[in-house]
């Protein structure tokens, strides 16, 4: 496996598709390392040379990855809750914080169902 930026990166994948395993780099952004990299988007990442795999890595140094962005997201969600924003409480209450409905859906932010009291069945 290749190491780029700390992480380990599949060998028989395309470069363009390894490249997002990377927290912080999606398809584009990987397309655009490649192109400012000069290295073709069909290559697997076996057949890199040191070389190339050298310039991929300093074109990744450009972007904000991993822990870095990791903390970035967490701080700025902290900062809101702090100020007490819409969005804040939304984050500190544990619901869908970019407009959703939460009559029917939203499972996954509000959790599992709990039971009500004394309800027949």
């Amino acid at each position: 496996m290749a190491r780029i930026a700390g992480i380990d990166i599949p060998r028989d994948k395309r470069v363009v598709i390894s490249l997002t395993y990377i927290y912080g780099i999606g398809k584009t952004t990987a397309q655009k390392i490649l192109q400012e990299a000069g290295v073709s988007e069909d290559t697997r990442v076996r057949d890199l040379t040191e070389d190339e795999l050298g310039k991929i890595r300093k074109a990744v140094d450009a972007y904000t990855i991993e822990g870095d962005l990791r903390r970035e997201v967490s701080l700025n969600i902290k900062r809101l809750v702090e100020i007490g924003s819409y969005r804040g409480v939304r984050h500190r209450r544990g619901l869908p914080v970019r407009g959703q409905k939460t009559k029917n859906n939203s499972r996954t932010r509000k959790g599992p169902r709990h039971a009500i009291a004394g309800k027949k069945k």
